[in-house]
C-alpha cells in the first residue's frame, strides 16, 4: 500500500493531475491509499472511532479512513487498473485504488461517514451505494439524482449509515462498460455492539465475470453471458487464496453478486445457515440448514456455520462452467468420435494440433500451447495431482492448530490413518442386471423388436 503522494506521482499516463482538484480542496482531501498487489490483506483492529470486528477480503483489503469533526472520511479513485487474474495472467480493468474490486468500505451503525470520489477514467462515472437508506441526492444515479462525475473531478457523497449489514457499491453510469470492466466493491456497516452478530473470522468478496480473448488483456463489455472467466473478487482458482481456519471457528462468508447470472455457491463437509442479505439480517426462526444458496445477480448472501470438520474443504459455484478458466463457447463435444487419423493429417499442416476430448479426458492434463496472457482450462495442482477446477474455487481449509487470527495458508491436509480413499485390488464380480428395466410402472416386455413406420405431416394443418 502507498500514500497519495506517491500514487500521484507514480500514476503515469493513466492519471489525471492532481490539479483538477482545487489547492483549497486537495488541502482538506484525505489521502487516497492504493494497493498494487492481490493478496489478502488482514485489517488491523480500527484505530480510532467506535470498535468493530474487521472483515477479511479475499484477495482484497479494507479502505483506510480518517475522522474529521467526528466525520469518518474515505478517499476513493476511480481509475483503469491492472488486475492479475492469476499468475500467468494480467486483465486491463477499471476500478478503485489500485485494484479491481476496490477495497471493502467498513464503518459502523450511525456512524456519519464521507466519501470522496475522484473520477480517473477516460469517461464520466458514479457511485450507487447499493442497499443503503441514504438521501435521495447521495444515491449515484447519473441524470436522475447526480449530474455525471466528468474525467478529473471530485465529488463528495456524505450521509449516515443507518442500518448494519453488507452492501455493494458500483456505478450507475455507462453500466454496461464500467461494471464489465470490474467497477464495484463492498461495504460493511458493522452493529454499534462489536458482540452482536460476531464470529470468529468473517469473509467477504465479490462474484464477477469477464470475457477475454485468449492472448488479450481487455475484457469485451458487450457480452451479455458467454463470459470465459469467472471469478472471486477478480481472481480466478488457483490465483484465489484459500480460506483457513481454526477447528471449533464460527465462521460467516458473505457473497455479492455483481455479475450477469446467478450463482449457486456450495461448500463441501459442513452445512450451513442464510444469516444475511443485503436487506438485513435474517431472523433466526426464519432459517434452516444448506450446503448451497443460490445467489441472483444484485444480490448478496451472508452464510454461518462452525468448523467441525478437519480437512481441504471445496467452496465453489456448483455451475461445472463456472470453474474452468478462459473457455471456449463453440469447441464441439467429440466423446466417441476416433480422430486419430484426421489429427495425422492435420498435423502436416498445423504441428502444434491435439484432438481433443475423445474419451471425455481431463483437459486439465493436456500440455498443449496457449497464447500469451492465458491461463488453461484447469491448472490447480493439489497434492494428489491436478485439481481439474478453475474459475469460482477456493478451499476452506479447517485445521486444529491454526492460530486464531491468523489467515496464512497452513499447507495442504494430512489425512489420518484410515480416512483416505483407496484403490480396491480384489476380483470384481459380474454386474447384476434388472431384466424389468422399468420397474413396477412399466415393467419391460418380453416381445420382439416391433418396426414402426412413422409418417412426417406436411404443411400447417396437423400441428
Amino acid at each position: 500500500m502507498i500514500s497519495r503522494r506517491d500514487f500521484f506521482k507514480g500514476a503515469g499516463a493513466v492519471a489525471v493531475s492532481a490539479a483538477a482538484v482545487s489547492k483549497a480542496g486537495a488541502a482538506t482531501l484525505p489521502e487516497a491509499m492504493l494497493m498494487n498487489h492481490a493478496n489478502t490483506q488482514v485489517p488491523p483492529l480500527p484505530p480510532n472511532g467506535r470498535p468493530f470486528n474487521p472483515v477479511v477480503t479475499l484477495n482484497g483489503w479494507s479502505l483506510p479512513w480518517r475522522v474529521n469533526n467526528g466525520v469518518k472520511e474515505f478517499h476513493l479513485v476511480a481509475e483503469p487498473v491492472v488486475r492479475e487474474l492469476a499468475p500467468g495472467m494480467k486483465a486491463n480493468l477499471w476500478g478503485y485504488n489500485g485494484q479491481s474490486p476496490g477495497p471493502t468500505i467498513e464503518v459502523v451503525e450511525g456512524d456519519r461517514v464521507r466519501i470522496f470520489v475522484t473520477n480517473k477514467l477516460p469517461e464520466h462515472t458514479s457511485v450507487h451505494w447499493h442497499g443503503q437508506r441514504l438521501p435521495n441526492g447521495m444515491d449515484g444515479v447519473t441524470g436522475l439524482t447526480q449530474p455525471g462525475i466528468t474525467p478529473g473531478k471530485t465529488f463528495v457523497y456524505e450521509f449516515v449509515a443507518k442500518r448494519p449489514g453488507t452492501f455493494m457499491y458500483h456505478p450507475h453510469a455507462d453500466e454496461m462498460a464500467q461494471m464489465a470492466m470490474g467497477m464495484m466493491g463492498f461495504w460493511v456497516t458493522h452493529p454499534k455492539d462489536p458482540l452482536l452478530h460476531a464470529v470468529d473470522r468473517d469473509f467477504v468478496f465479490l462474484l464477477n465475470a469477464y470475457d477475454v480473448s485468449p492472448g488479450s488483456y481487455t475484457p469485451k463489455i458487450n457480452t451479455m453471458l458467454d463470459f470465459n472467466l469467472w471469478t472471486f473478487n477478480s481472481r480466478v482458482f488457483p490465483g484465489i487464496d484459500s480460506m483457513p481456519v481454526r477447528q471449533g471457528d464460527k465462521v460467516r462468508i458473505r457473497v455479492g453478486n455483481l455479475t450477469m447470472t446467478n450463482h449457486p455457491i456450495h461448500v463441501h463437509g459442513h452445512e450451513f445457515f442464510v444469516t444475511g442479505t443485503d436487506g438485513g439480517w435474517t431472523p433466526p426462526a426464519s432459517r434452516w440448514p444448506e450446503v448451497t444458496t443460490d445467489i441472483a445477480v444484485g444480490q448478496m448472501r451472508a452464510i454461518e456455520f462452525v468448523a467441525t470438520d478437519l480437512g481441504d474443504w471445496a467452496f465453489h459455484c456448483h455451475k461445472s462452467h463456472h470453474t474452468m478458466n478462459a473457455m471456449g463457447h463453440d469447441v464441439p463435444t467429440m466423446i466417441g468420435v476416433d480422430q486419430r487419423g484426421v489429427a495425422e493429417k492435420i498435423n502436416k499442416i498445423v504441428p502444434d494440433y491435439m484432438a481433443m476430448g475423445d474419451k471425455g479426458a481431463s483437459m486439465g492434463g493436456m500440455e498443449m500451447p496457449i497464447p500469451e496472457n492465458t491461463l488453461p482450462m484447469m491448472s490447480g495442482e493439489g497434492p494428489f495431482g491436478g485439481v481439474e477446477m478453475g474459475g469460482m474455487f477456493t478451499v476452506l481449509k479447517v485445521r486444529k492448530d491454526q492460530k486464531r487470527g491468523d489467515y496464512s495458508d497452513p499447507g495442504w491436509y494430512k489425512h489420518p490413518t484410515g480416512t483416505l480413499a483407496y484403490e480396491w485390488t480384489g476380483a470384481l464380480p459380474e454386474p447384476q442386471r434388472n431384466s424389468n428395466a422399468g420397474g413396477q410402472s412399466m415393467p419391460a416386455m418380453n416381445k420382439p423388436n416391433v418396426e414402426m413406420t412413422v409418417r412426417k405431416p406436411s404443411g400447417h394443418g396437423e400441428h
